[in-house]
């Protein structure tokens, strides 16, 4: 009997085997898959247009491996959610081969089901045909980007702590302008209200760029990033202690990070060494982002003796200064920040390390 096998099958079944015989050999080792990563880009050289088309399929080939190979692993393990994640994303990769979807399909549809119930340590699983749980939509974004910001931020579970505001106008910046400042009221006469964190707080990702490129929150606030690009992104910050890694996403996927310690977090990916922005964490509910004029509003104040910071990422110190906020609020400030700060002399990669920019995105 003559058996005709198509390409895309053997390389399918090939890479499915080599899956199977990674797994294997790691399990039985008992330690870490050294042999897995998602260090992209990878560092080939590219000097032609050539190299940019084999550099493209090869990391292209390299991302299909790590996601089904370390799906497998975790999967193995009993971590089903870290499986699903890592294999919804290798089947959002267009044009990927049947083959793969036949192979990871079952394991899917048994990772989404036992997701939710507690694993058992040790136990080997095998796989269950049972129809997917379709997954509940990410919340919508209805905050306009660079929206002038009180401690509320448009969320119910938030309270007002007084009923004056505080308002002015930010200057300086440098080239970039004073729009984009962050703006937060301490309590020097008394304790400082606590922050409740604030809902629905998405950044997105689109025409690699980071939506919004600002982003003011209180302690405890989780973050959405997600990716609405249609190419991969790989979201990291190694600002201590609020660094995180939310590894490679496509098309549509989402990671949250919830920010538990005050301070500036600088965003960046991995894959797009172009791509920056910032999360400003505050330890108060009393805080705004200023407009691109500079002008500001930090509403629900109580009167009082208050200390005001102003952030601004072109500048090398936090502008700090003493206010005092009558019956009435306290109105007409002005703020100087700096833009003062060098450039970093490289971009870094998610461990620190000097990259090239990334060419071929």
């Amino acid at each position: 009997m003559r058996m005709r096998t198509s390409s895309k099958v053997v390389t399918g079944a090939a890479l499915a085997l080599g899956v199977l015989f990674a797994t294997r050999t790691a399990a039985a080792a008992g330690g870490e898959a050294k042999w897995l990563g998602d260090d992209l880009p990878l560092p080939l050289p590219v000097k032609s247009p050539q190299d940019i088309g084999f550099k493209s399929a090869t990391e292209r080939q390299y991302l299909i491996f790590n996601l089904m190979a370390g799906g497998k692993l975790a999967y193995q393990r009993g971590d089903y959610a870290a499986a699903v994640d890592k294999w919804d994303t290798l089947l959002r990769m267009p044009g990927i081969d049947p083959q793969i979807e036949r192979v990871v399909g079952p394991f899917l549809d048994d990772a989404r089901v036992r997701a939710a119930q507690p694993a058992k340590p040790g136990a080997h699983v095998e796989p269950t045909h049972v129809e997917p749980e379709e997954a509940e939509p990410p919340p919508s974004d209805d905050k306009q980007v660079g929206e002038v910001r009180g401690h509320a931020g448009g969320a119910p579970t938030h309270r007002a702590y007084g009923t004056v505001t505080v308002s002015g106008t930010v200057s300086g910046g440098g080239q970039i302008g004073p729009g984009g400042a962050v703006l937060w009221l301490r309590r020097i006469d008394g304790p400082t209200p606590r922050a409740a964190p604030a809902l629905n707080q998405i950044i997105t990702q689109r025409d690699k760029t980071f939506l919004p490129h600002v982003l003011a929150v209180p302690i405890g606030t989780s973050v959405q990033f997600r990716n609405d690009d249609r190419i991969y992104h790989d979201v990291f910050s190694i600002a201590k202690p609020n660094e995180f890694d939310a590894g490679i996403r496509a098309t549509g996927a989402t990671y949250s990070k919830t920010f538990s310690h005050p301070g500036v977090v600088e965003l960046l990916c991995n894959i797009h060494s172009t791509m920056n922005a910032y999360v400003l964490v505050v330890d108060s509910p009393l805080y705004a982002k200023a407009q691109a004029s500079g002008a500001f509003v930090v509403h629900g104040v109580a009167p009082g003796r208050y200390e005001l910071s102003a952030w601004h990422e072109a500048a090398s110190t936090i502008t700090r200064k003493p206010i005092t906020v009558g019956a009435e609020g306290a109105h007409d400030l002005a703020v100087s920040v700096g833009g003062d700060k060098r450039p970093s002399p490289f971009v870094p990669d998610k461990y620190g390390h000097k990259r090239q920019p990334q060419l071929g995105y």
